[in-house]
Protein backbone atom coordinates (compact mmCIF):
# COMPACT_ATOMS: atom_id res chain seq x y z
CA UNK A 1 0.00 0.00 0.00
CA UNK A 2 1.28 3.29 -0.96
CA UNK A 3 2.03 5.30 1.98
CA UNK A 4 0.29 8.98 2.44
CA UNK A 5 2.39 11.97 2.77
CA UNK A 6 2.11 12.13 6.41
CA UNK A 7 3.80 8.99 7.16
CA UNK A 8 6.49 10.06 4.83
CA UNK A 9 7.25 12.63 6.56
CA UNK A 10 9.15 11.02 9.31
CA UNK A 11 11.12 8.80 7.96
CA UNK A 12 11.77 11.52 5.00
CA UNK A 13 13.76 13.58 7.77
CA UNK A 14 14.74 10.85 9.13
CA UNK A 15 17.48 9.85 6.21
CA UNK A 16 18.21 13.98 6.61
CA UNK A 17 19.46 13.46 10.00
CA UNK A 18 23.12 12.87 9.16
CA UNK A 19 23.15 16.34 8.35
CA UNK A 20 24.54 15.75 4.14
CA UNK A 21 22.87 17.28 0.94
CA UNK A 22 19.98 14.57 -0.45
CA UNK A 23 18.40 14.45 -3.71
CA UNK A 24 14.42 14.24 -4.25
CA UNK A 25 15.22 11.36 -6.27
CA UNK A 26 17.95 9.65 -3.90
CA UNK A 27 15.01 10.28 -0.89
CA UNK A 28 12.30 8.50 -3.56
CA UNK A 29 14.09 5.32 -3.79
CA UNK A 30 15.34 5.15 -0.18
CA UNK A 31 12.17 5.56 1.32
CA UNK A 32 10.33 3.01 -1.45
CA UNK A 33 12.79 0.85 -0.03
CA UNK A 34 11.77 1.47 3.32
CA UNK A 35 7.98 0.91 2.79
CA UNK A 36 8.59 -2.27 0.39
CA UNK A 37 6.55 -0.68 -2.63
CA UNK A 38 6.07 -3.16 -5.58
CA UNK A 39 6.88 -2.36 -8.99
CA UNK A 40 3.63 -2.14 -9.66
CA UNK A 41 3.31 0.70 -6.59
CA UNK A 42 6.19 2.53 -7.71
CA UNK A 43 4.96 3.12 -10.61
CA UNK A 44 1.15 3.81 -10.23
CA UNK A 45 0.38 7.13 -11.58
CA UNK A 46 -2.14 10.01 -10.73
CA UNK A 47 -5.09 10.05 -13.28
CA UNK A 48 -3.51 12.56 -14.71
CA UNK A 49 -0.61 10.31 -15.81
CA UNK A 50 1.93 12.70 -15.46
CA UNK A 51 3.80 12.04 -12.55
CA UNK A 52 3.83 8.54 -10.16
CA UNK A 53 1.40 8.95 -6.87
CA UNK A 54 4.46 7.81 -4.55
CA UNK A 55 6.62 10.28 -6.29
CA UNK A 56 4.11 13.09 -5.93
CA UNK A 57 3.59 12.20 -1.75
CA UNK A 58 7.25 12.24 -1.51
CA UNK A 59 7.60 15.58 -3.24
CA UNK A 60 4.59 16.72 -1.29
CA UNK A 61 6.09 15.70 2.64
CA UNK A 62 9.58 17.78 1.67
CA UNK A 63 7.20 20.70 0.72
CA UNK A 64 5.49 20.34 3.94
CA UNK A 65 8.81 20.03 6.18
CA UNK A 66 10.29 22.43 4.31
CA UNK A 67 7.58 25.14 4.68
CA UNK A 68 7.93 24.40 8.59
CA UNK A 69 11.55 25.24 8.19
CA UNK A 70 12.85 21.55 9.59
CA UNK A 71 14.76 21.49 5.96
CA UNK A 72 15.88 23.88 3.58
CA UNK A 73 16.92 23.60 -0.34
CA UNK A 74 20.36 23.60 -1.37
CA UNK A 75 20.59 22.82 -5.02
CA UNK A 76 18.25 21.90 -7.53
CA UNK A 77 16.30 19.09 -6.10
CA UNK A 78 18.73 18.67 -3.68
CA UNK A 79 18.20 19.73 0.33
CA UNK A 80 19.58 19.13 3.91
CA UNK A 81 18.13 19.15 7.53
CA UNK A 82 17.89 22.03 9.61
CA UNK A 83 18.41 22.39 13.10
CA UNK A 84 14.55 22.61 13.57
CA UNK A 85 14.74 19.47 11.89
CA UNK A 86 16.79 18.00 14.42
CA UNK A 87 15.20 19.45 17.24
CA UNK A 88 11.95 17.66 16.13
CA UNK A 89 13.75 13.90 15.49
CA UNK A 90 15.32 14.48 19.24
CA UNK A 91 12.05 14.95 20.88
CA UNK A 92 11.25 11.13 19.19
CA UNK A 93 7.58 11.77 17.64
CA UNK A 94 5.67 8.48 16.82
CA UNK A 95 4.79 10.38 13.44
CA UNK A 96 4.72 13.78 11.83
CA UNK A 97 1.62 15.17 10.98
CA UNK A 98 0.51 18.84 9.92
CA UNK A 99 -1.12 19.31 13.34
CA UNK A 100 2.65 18.59 14.88
CA UNK A 101 3.86 21.26 12.14
CA UNK A 102 1.24 23.85 12.99
CA UNK A 103 3.47 25.03 16.28
CA UNK A 104 5.42 26.82 13.66
CA UNK A 105 4.40 29.82 12.76
CA UNK A 106 5.51 29.62 8.74
CA UNK A 107 4.14 26.62 8.70
CA UNK A 108 0.89 27.61 10.11
CA UNK A 109 1.07 31.10 7.51
CA UNK A 110 1.76 28.42 4.92
CA UNK A 111 -0.81 26.27 5.18
CA UNK A 112 -3.89 28.93 5.77
CA UNK A 113 -3.09 30.40 2.28
CA UNK A 114 -4.44 26.83 0.93
CA UNK A 115 -8.06 27.33 -0.18
CA UNK A 116 -10.94 24.37 0.27
CA UNK A 117 -12.76 23.24 -2.26
CA UNK A 118 -16.51 22.63 -1.32
CA UNK A 119 -15.65 19.14 -2.70
CA UNK A 120 -12.75 18.51 -0.43
CA UNK A 121 -14.63 20.10 2.68
CA UNK A 122 -17.18 17.50 3.02
CA UNK A 123 -14.26 15.18 4.00
CA UNK A 124 -11.82 17.38 5.72
CA UNK A 125 -10.18 14.00 7.40
CA UNK A 126 -9.37 12.56 4.01
CA UNK A 127 -7.97 15.89 3.68
CA UNK A 128 -4.93 14.80 5.66
CA UNK A 129 -4.23 11.80 3.11
CA UNK A 130 -4.10 14.03 0.20
CA UNK A 131 -1.60 15.71 -1.62
CA UNK A 132 -3.44 19.31 -3.40
CA UNK A 133 -2.48 17.26 -6.94
CA UNK A 134 -5.00 14.32 -5.71
CA UNK A 135 -7.68 16.99 -4.35
CA UNK A 136 -7.46 18.54 -7.55
CA UNK A 137 -7.85 15.33 -9.88
CA UNK A 138 -10.74 14.50 -7.01
CA UNK A 139 -12.49 17.41 -8.16
CA UNK A 140 -11.69 16.68 -11.86
CA UNK A 141 -12.98 12.59 -12.05
CA UNK A 142 -16.04 14.30 -9.93
CA UNK A 143 -16.79 16.64 -12.49
CA UNK A 144 -16.51 13.96 -15.20
CA UNK A 145 -17.97 11.56 -13.87
CA UNK A 146 -21.14 13.98 -13.33
CA UNK A 147 -20.58 14.93 -17.05
CA UNK A 148 -20.77 11.28 -18.07
CA UNK A 149 -23.68 10.57 -16.35
CA UNK A 150 -25.29 13.80 -17.95
CA UNK A 151 -24.25 12.49 -21.41
CA UNK A 152 -25.74 8.95 -21.27
CA UNK A 153 -29.13 10.55 -19.94
CA UNK A 154 -29.35 12.64 -23.23
CA UNK A 155 -28.05 9.85 -25.13
CA UNK A 156 -30.94 7.09 -24.00
CA UNK A 157 -33.33 10.07 -24.68
CA UNK A 158 -32.42 10.97 -28.40
CA UNK A 159 -33.78 9.65 -31.62
CA UNK A 160 -32.50 6.63 -33.05
CA UNK A 161 -31.29 8.49 -36.27
CA UNK A 162 -29.35 10.85 -33.68
CA UNK A 163 -28.12 8.26 -31.99
CA UNK A 164 -27.03 6.49 -35.41
CA UNK A 165 -25.13 10.48 -36.10
CA UNK A 166 -23.60 10.11 -32.17
CA UNK A 167 -22.11 6.65 -33.34
CA UNK A 168 -20.69 7.95 -36.85
CA UNK A 169 -19.19 11.34 -35.13
CA UNK A 170 -17.27 9.29 -32.56
CA UNK A 171 -15.76 6.69 -34.98
CA UNK A 172 -14.77 9.09 -37.37
CA UNK A 173 -13.63 11.10 -34.45
CA UNK A 174 -11.48 8.22 -33.42
CA UNK A 175 -10.18 8.05 -36.92
CA UNK A 176 -12.15 5.04 -38.69
CA UNK A 177 -14.14 5.68 -41.47
CA UNK A 178 -12.41 8.20 -43.99
CA UNK A 179 -14.34 11.17 -43.91
CA UNK A 180 -17.73 12.05 -42.30
CA UNK A 181 -19.08 11.82 -45.68
CA UNK A 182 -18.05 8.27 -46.37
CA UNK A 183 -19.16 7.37 -43.04
CA UNK A 184 -22.50 9.04 -43.12
CA UNK A 185 -23.48 7.03 -46.18
CA UNK A 186 -22.10 3.60 -45.03
CA UNK A 187 -23.73 3.50 -41.66
CA UNK A 188 -27.40 2.81 -41.43
CA UNK A 189 -27.00 1.71 -44.88
CA UNK A 190 -27.58 -2.48 -44.46
CA UNK A 191 -29.99 -3.40 -41.48
CA UNK A 192 -29.55 -6.67 -43.15
CA UNK A 193 -28.46 -9.98 -40.94
CA UNK A 194 -28.60 -8.10 -37.22
CA UNK A 195 -26.17 -5.73 -39.27
CA UNK A 196 -26.85 -1.91 -38.69
CA UNK A 197 -24.11 -0.35 -40.30
CA UNK A 198 -20.49 -0.93 -41.86
CA UNK A 199 -17.48 1.58 -41.66
CA UNK A 200 -14.16 1.23 -42.95
CA UNK A 201 -11.02 0.65 -40.16
CA UNK A 202 -9.04 2.93 -41.67
CA UNK A 203 -9.41 6.08 -44.70
CA UNK A 204 -8.04 4.12 -47.57
CA UNK A 205 -10.58 1.11 -46.45
CA UNK A 206 -8.32 -1.69 -46.56
CA UNK A 207 -10.42 -3.41 -44.11
CA UNK A 208 -14.62 -2.48 -43.43
CA UNK A 209 -16.00 -3.12 -39.47
CA UNK A 210 -19.29 -3.85 -39.08
CA UNK A 211 -21.60 -2.05 -36.55
CA UNK A 212 -24.67 -2.43 -34.38
CA UNK A 213 -26.39 0.16 -32.04
CA UNK A 214 -28.62 -0.27 -29.34
CA UNK A 215 -29.90 1.94 -27.77
CA UNK A 216 -31.33 -0.19 -24.95
CA UNK A 217 -32.09 0.04 -20.96
CA UNK A 218 -31.79 -3.79 -20.50
CA UNK A 219 -28.66 -5.53 -20.19
CA UNK A 220 -27.17 -7.27 -23.26
CA UNK A 221 -26.74 -11.21 -23.14
CA UNK A 222 -25.24 -13.67 -24.50
CA UNK A 223 -27.33 -14.34 -27.27
CA UNK A 224 -27.92 -10.81 -28.60
CA UNK A 225 -24.20 -11.13 -29.24
CA UNK A 226 -23.85 -14.32 -30.65
CA UNK A 227 -26.55 -13.47 -33.23
CA UNK A 228 -23.87 -10.45 -33.99
CA UNK A 229 -21.05 -12.36 -34.46
CA UNK A 230 -23.57 -14.91 -36.76
CA UNK A 231 -24.53 -11.94 -39.07
CA UNK A 232 -20.20 -10.97 -38.90
CA UNK A 233 -20.09 -14.78 -40.92
CA UNK A 234 -22.90 -14.36 -42.86
CA UNK A 235 -21.14 -11.29 -44.13
CA UNK A 236 -17.45 -12.88 -44.33
CA UNK A 237 -16.67 -10.25 -42.25
CA UNK A 238 -13.75 -10.64 -39.39
CA UNK A 239 -14.10 -7.34 -36.96
CA UNK A 240 -17.74 -6.16 -35.70
CA UNK A 241 -18.52 -3.31 -33.05
CA UNK A 242 -21.48 -3.56 -30.80
CA UNK A 243 -22.27 -0.56 -28.88
CA UNK A 244 -24.70 -0.05 -26.35
CA UNK A 245 -26.31 2.59 -24.14
CA UNK A 246 -26.93 -0.11 -21.38
CA UNK A 247 -24.47 -2.93 -19.98
CA UNK A 248 -23.27 -6.42 -21.38
CA UNK A 249 -23.67 -9.16 -19.40
CA UNK A 250 -20.58 -11.41 -18.33
CA UNK A 251 -21.39 -13.94 -20.18
CA UNK A 252 -21.65 -11.44 -23.46
CA UNK A 253 -17.99 -10.78 -22.36
CA UNK A 254 -16.89 -14.23 -22.19
CA UNK A 255 -18.27 -15.21 -25.35
CA UNK A 256 -16.62 -12.95 -27.29
CA UNK A 257 -13.18 -14.30 -25.99
CA UNK A 258 -14.17 -17.79 -27.60
CA UNK A 259 -14.58 -16.87 -30.86
CA UNK A 260 -12.33 -16.40 -34.10
CA UNK A 261 -14.24 -13.17 -34.54
CA UNK A 262 -12.98 -10.00 -33.37
CA UNK A 263 -16.21 -8.04 -31.51
CA UNK A 264 -15.35 -4.91 -29.59
CA UNK A 265 -18.01 -4.04 -26.85
CA UNK A 266 -18.97 -0.64 -26.17
CA UNK A 267 -21.22 -0.12 -23.16
CA UNK A 268 -23.03 3.32 -22.09
CA UNK A 269 -20.37 3.83 -19.69
CA UNK A 270 -17.29 3.38 -21.98
CA UNK A 271 -19.39 5.33 -24.74
CA UNK A 272 -19.51 8.48 -22.69
CA UNK A 273 -15.69 8.39 -21.91
CA UNK A 274 -14.81 8.21 -25.34
CA UNK A 275 -17.34 10.73 -26.31
CA UNK A 276 -15.15 12.81 -23.62
CA UNK A 277 -12.06 11.88 -24.55
CA UNK A 278 -12.76 12.45 -28.08
CA UNK A 279 -14.69 15.82 -27.87
CA UNK A 280 -18.16 14.54 -29.41
CA UNK A 281 -21.08 16.40 -27.54
CA UNK A 282 -19.06 18.13 -25.25
CA UNK A 283 -17.38 21.68 -25.68
CA UNK A 284 -14.43 22.77 -23.14
CA UNK A 285 -16.18 25.04 -19.70
CA UNK A 286 -12.83 26.12 -18.15
CA UNK A 287 -9.11 25.67 -18.50
CA UNK A 288 -6.92 25.44 -15.61
CA UNK A 289 -3.25 25.50 -15.73
CA UNK A 290 -0.92 24.36 -12.62
CA UNK A 291 2.43 25.70 -12.80
CA UNK A 292 5.55 24.41 -11.08
CA UNK A 293 9.45 26.31 -10.14
CA UNK A 294 11.42 26.33 -13.15
CA UNK A 295 14.64 25.37 -11.74
CA UNK A 296 16.63 25.69 -14.96
CA UNK A 297 15.84 29.55 -15.19
CA UNK A 298 17.56 29.36 -10.97
CA UNK A 299 20.24 27.28 -12.09
CA UNK A 300 22.72 30.14 -12.00
CA UNK A 301 21.72 31.32 -8.47
CA UNK A 302 21.79 28.02 -6.85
Amino acid sequence: MIPDYQDLMLPLLKILRDKQEHSLSEAIETLANEFQLTEQEKKELLPSGKQARFDNRVGWARTYLKKAGSLESTGRGKFCITERGLEILANNPEKITKKLLEQFPEFLEFKNSLPLSPLVKETENNILLQTPEEVLELGYQSLQKQLAQEILTVVKNCSPRFFERIVIDLLVAMGYGGSREDAGQAVGQTGDGGIDGIIKEDRLGLDIIYIQAKRWESTIGRPIVQAFAGSLEGMKAKRGVLITTSKFSKEAHEYIKLIEKRIILIDGEQLTQLMIEYDVGVSEAERYIVKKIDYDYFSEEL
